[in-house]
């Protein structure tokens, strides 16, 4: 499940989904106990879309603007070695 397809929806679009993906990990979670999960990663991969569905609906709570795309900073001269340390004392 991807954020940005997540931060498309309403809050209350993501309530439900918060719900449907708590429902299936108590699923998993007995599904484990019983012997009978086929994958143990899909647990961690429900934990991680649930973590993703409320960090976004903490965003759209906070009304922060999050960039779509990750923008690299330009090089500034600080990130540039000097050349004024000569080795000599």
């Amino acid at each position: 499940m991807k954020a940005d397809t997540l931060r498309e929806l309403s809050p209350d679009e993501l309530e439900a989904k918060s719900e449907e993906l708590r429902e299936q990990l108590l699923k998993l979670r007995f599904q484990q106990t019983t012997g009978q999960i086929e994958s143990p990663q899909m647990l961690r991969g429900v934990r991680k879309d649930i973590a993703r569905v409320m960090t976004i609906l903490r965003e759209k709570e906070l009304g922060v603007a999050v960039p779509s795309a990750p923008v690299e900073a330009p090089a500034t001269a600080a990130d540039e070695p000097t050349e004024t340390d000569d080795g000599t004392d």
